[in-house]
């Protein structure tokens, strides 16, 4: 949760000049969290997708390290799954609210 919210409150300060252009063109505030929220939801749909993958590829090696639950458990893949989505939407919508707060003029003053 740490490194998305991290990234992605980097990603939402080196923006803030293009959140304000857009504002000052007449975006709304929703239009910029939808923005910001859909790159966020980019990446983690990548990142899951990858985690995935890897995860069943490495079912083999990790069977000998699971108790009461098989490598390929179904249940347990979509629970952390779900978790890992959760959170993560919750590390990409604190930067997407902070980026809807801001003032055009001060944005677009320091260019």
């Amino acid at each position: 949760m740490a490194g998305i919210y991290g990234v992605m409150a980097y990603t939402v300060q080196q923006r803030t000049r293009e959140f304000g252009v857009r504002m000052a063109l007449g975006a709304q505030p929703n239009d910029v969290l939808n923005l910001v929220l859909r790159q966020g939801i980019l990446t983690i749909g990548i990142g899951m997708a990858a985690g995935i993958f890897g995860a069943i590829a490495l079912t083999r090696t990790m069977q000998s390290l699971l108790f009461h639950t098989s490598a390929t458990d179904p249940i347990t893949f979509a629970g952390v799954a779900l978790l890992l989505t959760f959170v993560a939407l919750l590390a990409s919508y604190l930067p997407a609210r902070r980026a809807t707060r801001v003032d055009p003029v001060i944005a677009l003053r320091y260019e």
